[in-house]
């Protein structure tokens, strides 16, 4: 896994809309990694970063949710929810490789990057813990950064 300091990966995956976005990192940026689209925990954590947005983006950052669903089911899940940002499919597991973080059967293990300059800046490990508060306490620190 990634760890603060290191150098961020140059990443490129389709959006739930179905276009290539390709990522640096050079802004404040936050990815996190999630098992599944419509899963109870997955969706708790993707409805947070939600009501967070308006302030995430206040503070100019952007936010991406990362699972090895396809672009489609991406599509579904953010219509159902409402959700604003961005979802990255990486079904083959790329993108998770990218950033160290585990992957089994199609399902990546739940981890959140804060990323700025080039660099990883903090990681986040709620996949022992209940995905409620973590939104916020990843705002915390990307307002800290973005100050």
């Amino acid at each position: 896994m990634l760890e603060p300091g290191d150098s961020s990966p140059t990443i490129t995956a389709p959006n739930q809309h179905g276009e290539t976005v390709t990522l640096s990192f050079d802004e404040p940026t936050v990815v996190y990694f999630y098992p599944k689209d419509f899963t109870g925990g997955c969706t708790i954590e993707a409805n947070e970063f939600q009501d967070a947005l308006p302030e995430y983006r206040d503070a100019g950052v952007t936010v991406y949710g990362v699972s090895m669903d396809d672009a489609e089911r991406h599509a579904d899940f953010a219509e159902e929810e409402g959700l604003e940002f961005e979802l990255l499919a990486d079904p083959e597991g790329d993108l998770a490789t990218a950033f160290g973080v585990p992957t089994d059967e199609g399902y990546t293990e739940r981890l959140t990057f804060l990323l700025a300059d080039g660099e990883v800046v903090a990681t986040y490990d709620p996949a022992h813990a209940e995905p409620r508060g973590h939104a916020r306490e990843v705002l915390a620190d990307a307002k800290e950064l973005a100050a």
